[in-house]
């Protein structure tokens, strides 16, 4: 399974989201490639993705950047919130 968290720039924030979705999966048994990406290049990170992690401000960017895609687009309220992660990720997955 591969997962994309996206950020706007792709540097921090994405990175953050991307460490708390594999912490999140670890806790669920799962393993998932998880990648971090900007905007700019979703649509390519994505090309391959099951999934895809971002902000509730940048999701319908996301959707309008990547697109035809099969990829399911998880809004996250918190990046920090390795639970509310987890929980959207084990809805979607389970």
């Amino acid at each position: 399974m591969r997962i994309v968290a996206v950020c706007g720039v792709g540097i921090g924030t994405s990175a953050i989201l991307k460490v708390n979705a594999e912490r999140a999966l670890a806790r669920l048994g799962l393993t998932a490639d998880v990648s971090a990406s900007d905007l700019a290049g979703v649509a390519d990170a994505a090309a391959d993705a099951q999934v895809i992690l971002t902000s509730t401000e940048l999701a319908a960017a996301v959707r309008e950047a990547i697109g035809r895609s099969f990829a399911e687009i998880i809004e996250v309220q918190n990046y920090f919130d390795v639970d509310e992660i987890g929980t959207k990720l084990e809805e979607s997955l389970g």
